[in-house]
């Protein structure tokens, strides 16, 4: 990215009293120009409580979508507008509802990782980093958990007085990644400290020193006196970490760990929102209101 890009960019930000969020997992070049960089409900949470009139979400739809919910007078822009989820697009509405049907007793957890429509007929939100102690602290002994299945079991395994209902979603970048992947990555670095999202599979998982939320990952390697890390997430984690603690090693997990659909925002895209050439993202005033009830709860 040029530096004049740059500069156009934040100037038009500026004038237009736009702010620009990006997930952890976008490019550097994209990060470079963004107000805040985070994961997605935290970008959510900060787009409701600035004063800026426009929100440019450098993420996918749903991270979009919750901006929106939680800041319905903002207009908020997605500037890959084809930066889709595949684990949130694999459940529907109509599969909660026919979960509830065969488990009417139990309350639906719903991951922040999906879309509106699917939050809407929830009863209440997780994060990755607030999903056991939520489900704990629900009065329900049954749990409805969509849509990854890696995270539920994850909870479940944590949760054991409760039973928990499993949808058959996952992240591909995070659900790609094997046992045998971990384990040669040990074999390879083996004085390493492996810190893994939950979004991935449970015998990955078994092989970790921490599970944690994205930004959890960050901050242990940060805080942490080890030298040596295998990162078990989007490579945009690897990148940050190697960027922002250069006298340490950090490896990846497994040489495949990119989100094709986080990749697709450019610094091009970015200003193409602010120029006013991207459609605004509207969402269903009814579905919107009813999944903002189910985000209120997980913060309540």
């Amino acid at each position: 990215m040029t530096n004049e890009l740059k500069d156009e960019i934040r100037c038009l930000a500026k004038e237009k009293n736009a702010l620009i969020l990006a997930h952890y997992y976008q490019s550097l070049d994209v990060q470079a120009v963004a107000d805040k960089v985070g994961d997605s409900f935290a970008l959510a949470k900060y787009a409701k409580s600035n004063s800026a009139d426009i929100i440019v979400l450098c993420g996918v739809r749903f991270m979009a979508e919750s901006a929106k919910i939680l800041a319905p007078t903002k207009k908020v822009y997605l500037p890959a507008e084809n930066a889709g989820c595949p684990m949130a697009d694999m459940v529907t509405p109509e599969d909660v509802l026919m979960l509830r049907a065969e488990h009417p007793d139990a309350a639906v957890v719903c991951y922040v990782n999906s879309s509106a429509a699917v939050k809407a007929v929830s009863d209440i939100c997780c994060t990755s980093s607030s999903a056991v102690e939520l489900v704990r602290g629900l009065p329900e002994r049954e749990i409805i958990f969509v849509p990854d299945q890696n995270l539920g079991r994850f909870v479940a395994e944590k949760c054991p007085d409760k039973t928990v209902h499993l949808f058959d979603g996952y992240c591909p970048t995070h659900h790609k990644i094997r046992e045998s992947d971990i384990l040669e990555a040990k074999a390879l670095h083996p004085n390493a400290l492996a810190l893994v999202h939950p979004e991935c599979r449970t015998e990955v998982l078994n092989h970790a020193d921490y599970i944690g939320s994205t930004a959890g990952i960050i901050d242990y390697a940060l805080a942490s006196p080890a030298d040596e890390f295998l990162i078990g997430t989007e490579i945009g984690v690897l990148e940050i970490l190697q960027r922002d603690i250069p006298n340490k090693r950090v490896y990846s997990i497994g040489a495949t760990f990119t989100c094709p659909n986080m990749k697709k925002t450019r610094p091009e895209d970015i200003l193409a929102c602010l120029k006013g050439e991207r459609e605004e993202l509207i969402l269903d005033p009814e579905e919107q209101r009813l999944a903002r009830l189910a985000l209120e709860r997980m913060v309540a």
